[in-house]
C-alpha cells in the first residue's frame, strides 16, 4: 500500500474529528448563538450572510 501523502493525512484528520460528538454540539451551540443574536442586529442581511457563508462554506468542504 503506498504512504499516503501531507494532503490525505490532513483530510482524514478533518474527516475524523468532525464527526465527533463535541464537534456536533459545538455546530449546535455556534448556530444558537447566531439565532440568539439576530435581534440584536435586527436580523439584518449581513448578519444573515454569516451563517450562510459559513455554512456553504463547511457543506462545499465536506462534500469534496
Amino acid at each position: 500500500m503506498p504512504k499516503a501523502n501531507g494532503f490525505s493525512r490532513f483530510a482524514s484528520t478533518v474527516a475524523e474529528y468532525s464527526g465527533r460528538p463535541a464537534v456536533f454540539v459545538l455546530a449546535l451551540i455556534s448556530i444558537g448563538v447566531w439565532g440568539l443574536t439576530g435581534p440584536i442586529f435586527g436580523f439584518s442581511e449581513t448578519w444573515q450572510l454569516v451563517v450562510n457563508t459559513g455554512t456553504t462554506i463547511v457543506t462545499f468542504l465536506m462534500v469534496f
